[in-house]
C-alpha cells in the first residue's frame, strides 16, 4: 500500500454540474438528481443541460452533512453542498476511492463546511511494480460490495417480514381505525388490570446498577434493554413500588420523539422507568400482542396523538388520556393465533438479525484489513467484464493470466 494525498487522487468536478434548486426536483424524469441530503436520489430531471455525461462514475459528497454517494449513471447534481468528485479511471477504482472514505472518520463541525477537512485525507492505494494496482482496487471493491450486497438483503428480508405481519394483522382484524369487521369495542381502562407510568423524577444515571428504561429505549414492537441506563437500589425501590414491569406487559411511550410507541416487556427481571406508561392487559379479554400491534398501527397511533395528547411542541399523553383510548376486541382466540404467528415471525427476524449483526462485523473487518494491504486478494473473483479486463491488461504486461475461482473468497 502507498498512501497517495487527496488531491493526487481526486478531483473535484463541481463547477462542471449545473446544480438544481430542491424546488425544481421531479417525482420522475430521465435523470438522478444527487444531492447531500440522506436520500440516495434526492429526485429526477428530464433536462439534459442540467447533467454532466463526462464524468461518471461519480462521487458525491455532502459538505454540510458529509454524506457520501456512489454513481455510475450519469446525473444531475443538487443544489448547495453537493461536491462532485471524479478520480483518474486509468489509475484509480471510483468504487473503491469512494468505500475508503464512507470508512474514516471526518471531524464533524456542525452544518458548517466539511470538504476542507476530506482534502486533508491521504488515500491508501495498492500498488504493483511502483505503479498504482487497478485490479487489486476492483478486487477490494467488488468484495466489499459483494458483503454491502448481503447487508442490504438481510435489512429488506426484516423489512419483509414487519410488513408480513402488518398485513397478517389488518387480514385478521381489518382496519381498526373503521373497525371493519365489527368487532366490540372498549376503552383501555377497562381492558386493562393497571395502567400507570414511571418516575417523574429524574434519578441520578449509573453506569451499573437497576436497569433505567426510557423513551428512547422504546421502539415499535421492541425495547433496546441492552442500552438503558442505570439507577441506584435506592432509587429503584421507590420507582418500582408505582410502576413494577412484568413479563407480559405492554410499554408505552407518553411523551418525547417515539410518543405512541409500544413494545411487550420480554424480560422477567426487574427494572425501573421515566416517560414510559405500562399497561397490564386483562388475560381473559386482551392478548399483549395484540395489543402491541394495535397501539403501533399507523393510523391508530396518529388518531391517538391527534384526538387525546396535549401540549405543544412537546406532545404527551397522560395517564388519564391513555385510560380512554378506544380498543376493538376480537375474539380472544383470534387474538392468540395472531400472538402465534408474531412469535414465529419474531424467531425469525431474530435469525436475520443476528446474520445482519454478523455481516456488519464482517464488512468492518475486511474493509479495515482491505485498506492496510492486509487480504489476500487472489481469490477474490470478479465478474466476468471485469475479469476479461484484468486479462487484457496482464497480457499487455507480458504476465500470465491466472484461472480465478467462481465463488467470492478471501483469505483473512
Amino acid at each position: 500500500m502507498k498512501w497517495y494525498p487527496f488531491s493526487e487522487v481526486i478531483t473535484d468536478v463541481t463547477s462542471k454540474f449545473r446544480k438544481i434548486k430542491a424546488t425544481d426536483y421531479k417525482a420522475e424524469g430521465r435523470f438522478k438528481i444527487i444531492d447531500q441530503g440522506q436520500k440516495e436520489i434526492a429526485g429526477y430531471t428530464d433536462d439534459e443541460s442540467l447533467v454532466n455525461k463526462t464524468h461518471s462514475p461519480i462521487i458525491v459528497f455532502g459538505d454540510h452533512t458529509r454524506a457520501l454517494k456512489y454513481e455510475e449513471s450519469t446525473i444531475a447534481l443538487g443544489a448547495d453542498g453537493a461536491k462532485a468528485l471524479a478520480v483518474n479511471p486509468k489509475l484509480f477504482n471510483a468504487l473503491y476511492i469512494f468505500y475508503y472514505l464512507r470508512s474514516i472518520s471526518l471531524k464533524a463541525a456542525g452544518y458548517s463546511r466539511h470538504f476542507k477537512f476530506l482534502k486533508q485525507v491521504e488515500i491508501p492505494i495498492p500498488e504493483e511494480d511502483g505503479k498504482p494496482n487497478l485490479d487489486d482496487q476492483k478486487r477490494i471493491a467488488h468484495l466489499l460490495g459483494k458483503v454491502e450486497g448481503l447487508i442490504a438483503r438481510r435489512k429488506q428480508h426484516l423489512q419483509q417480514l414487519d410488513d408480513l405481519l402488518k398485513s397478517v394483522f389488518l387480514e385478521m382484524f381489518g382496519d381498526p381505525v373503521r373497525n371493519e369487521k365489527g368487532w366490540d369495542t372498549n376503552q383501555l381502562a377497562k381492558e386493562c388490570l393497571k395502567i400507570t407510568d414511571g418516575t417523574h423524577d429524574t434519578p441520578e444515571r449509573l453506569t451499573s446498577g437497576v436497569p433505567f428504561i426510557t423513551g428512547k429505549h422504546v421502539r415499535p414492537f421492541s425495547i433496546d434493554y441492552n442500552g438503558c441506563d442505570y439507577v441506584l437500589e435506592e432509587d429503584h425501590r421507590i420507582i418500582y413500588s408505582r410502576c413494577d414491569p412484568r413479563y407480559g406487559d405492554v410499554l408505552y411511550t407518553n411523551i418525547g420523539v417515539n410518543l405512541g410507541t409500544a413494545a411487550m416487556n420480554v424480560v422477567d427481571y426487574e427494572f425501573s422507568m421515566k416517560n414510559v406508561a405500562l399497561l397490564r392487559p386483562v388475560n381473559e379479554s386482551l392478548n399483549p400482542r395484540f395489543l402491541e400491534h394495535y397501539l403501533n398501527y399507523e393510523k391508530i397511533k396518529n388518531k391517538i396523538i391527534s384526538d387525546l395528547s396535549s401540549g405543544g411542541a412537546q406532545k404527551f399523553l397522560g395517564l388519564g388520556q391513555i385510560k380512554k383510548i378506544g380498543i376493538i376486541l376480537p375474539p380472544l382466540d383470534l387474538q392468540n393465533q395472531f400472538a402465534t404467528i408474531v412469535e414465529k415471525v419474531d424467531g425469525l427476524k431474530s435469525l436475520y438479525q443476528q446474520s445482519l449483526t454478523d455481516l456488519k462485523n464482517l464488512y468492518g473487518t475486511l474493509s479495515q484489513k482491505a485498506f492496510k494491504g492486509e487480504l489476500d486478494l487472489s481469490r477474490v473473483s470478479l465478474g466476468q467484464a471485469e475479469q476479461r479486463e484484468i486479462g487484457t491488461r496482464q497480457e499487455k504486461r507480458g504476465l500470465e493470466t491466472s484461472a480465478e475461482p467462481q465463488s467470492i473468497g478471501v483469505t483473512l
